[in-house]
């Protein structure tokens, strides 16, 4: 008589729930590891689209700069929307034995990389424009399932402070890229081959040095179609704060990208800039740098220690709105610096708390990453729609200034938004 096999595992969990002990090494040395991970990726997302990129649109049609700029990133960006979930989808049913993310961390930074070398060769409009998209998607790839790392792995006590390390990463590879894009501004080809070497050596490394559980005994799920068009849908009705704290986070990045997309022509149309803007980008890169650092070590942690995530967010929120007020009454250098601080206080102190506030409204582990993916869709949309609705706002009223009071409008409400979250306190 034989004996019938065991269930395969499955997960059931919610994000409240504590995680599987690490395979290797502590919750320490994985804290470590998320910023420079994070660092690499997002290293890419400072350098390019304000910078590089547009500064490549910029030398082949300096008439239409605004609108071809809007075009691309607007076409990129929507292609991240769309693959991001689909990474956590992918991800989620992903059974290795080097665990359900690490594969498809790796093949994005290498695909990825070589989608940047190809642009770094590109010579028109439409060129830059596809390499663009695969250069999204392929990044997407590595950051949805990235994303997934701290409901996987980390325990809720210490969800804060990795957030708050994660923001920091995030925060530090986005103003980094500005200073790496700023100081290879005269070489692009040779910037994005640095910035893909880059991030293929981190992401290898993370994966290498904080390895996952294999994911080979847990149960298979039958693909089904409605199941996978669900992947870019998470019910509002069922799950009301997962889709509050999604609106914030969708309403205070869309504010902040109508304004930090456009920086680099802000700073040379409106500011005055002109040809120096981008030498000066770093300046304003360092300045934020300092707002950020004091309150995402602040923030985390002390969220953390409080229990508390909401009233964070909500004064983060109010911090980078208020900060959009600086540049519009004082358009001026310094006005810009001002500015510069103030976003960075507010968008540090959000990047140190949503992280960990959004990990405990997520409704199931078993789509962990495709939740996340959903998450990110607040983060990516924005970058989608605001480049093109700025771009016909600055070409409707003939300048920049407009931009600046939806900003604000849209930062108050997504403060606003995290209120209704019964969940989090």
């Amino acid at each position: 008589m034989t004996m019938a096999s065991a269930p395969a595992p499955t997960l059931e969990a919610d994000g409240t729930d504590e995680p599987r002990p690490l395979v290797r090494g502590t919750v320490r040395r994985l804290l470590g590891w998320i910023i420079p991970a994070n660092m690499s990726i997002f290293v890419l997302w400072g350098a390019i689209p304000g910078l590089l990129l547009a500064t490549q649109v910029q030398q082949i049609d300096e008439a239409n700069k605004v609108g071809n700029l809007a075009v691309v990133t607007t076409i990129g960006a929507f292609a991240a929307m769309l693959a991001q979930p689909i990474a956590g989808q992918v991800s989620d049913r992903t059974r290795s034995r080097f665990g359900r993310r690490a594969p498809w961390m790796v093949a994005g930074v290498l695909i990825g990389g070589l989608a940047l070398v190809g642009m770094g060769l590109a010579n028109t409009i439409a060129q830059i424009a596809i390499a663009w998209v695969i250069v999204q998607v392929a990044y997407n790839f590595t950051q949805g399932p990235l994303s997934a790392i701290l409901p996987d792995r980390v325990p809720r006590a210490a969800r804060g402070t990795f957030s708050a390390l994660a923001g920091l990463g995030a925060m530090l590879g986005a103003l980094g890229g500005q200073i790496v894009g700023s100081m290879l501004l005269s070489n692009i080809p040779a910037a994005y081959v640095v910035l893909a070497g880059t991030a293929i050596v981190v992401i290898v490394l993370f994966v290498v040095f904080n390895p996952d559980h294999s994911s080979t005994d847990l149960a298979r799920e039958p693909f089904s179609v409605v199941e996978f068009l669900k992947t870019f849908w998470v019910s509002p009705v069922q799950h009301p704060d997962f889709f509050w704290a999604f609106t914030g986070r969708l309403l205070l990045y869309t504010g902040y990208f109508a304004v930090v997309g456009y920086q680099l022509f802000i700073l040379q149309d409106f500011i005055g800039l002109g040809d120096a803007a981008g030498s000066v980008i770093p300046i304003f890169g360092l300045a934020s740098l300092a707002g950020i650092v004091v309150s995402t070590l602040v923030s985390g942690p002390l969220s953390d220690k409080l229990g508390r995530r909401k009233i964070f967010v909500f004064l983060s929120s109010v911090v980078t709105g208020v900060a959009f007020l600086v540049p519009l009454v004082m358009p001026t250098f310094e006005g810009w610096l001002i500015f510069s601080v103030v976003s960075g206080l507010g968008f540090g102190m959000f990047g140190a708390v949503d992280t960990a506030l959004m990990s405990e409204v997520l409704p199931s582990a078993k789509s962990f990453a495709k939740d996340l993916g959903v998450v990110n869709i607040a983060a990516t949309l924005p970058q989608t729609l605001a480049p093109a609705v700025a771009g016909a706002i600055v070409l409707a009223f003939g300048g920049y200034a407009a931009l600046f009071p939806i900003a604000i409008l849209l930062s108050v409400l997504g403060a606003f938004a995290v209120w209704p979250i019964k969940a989090v306190r």
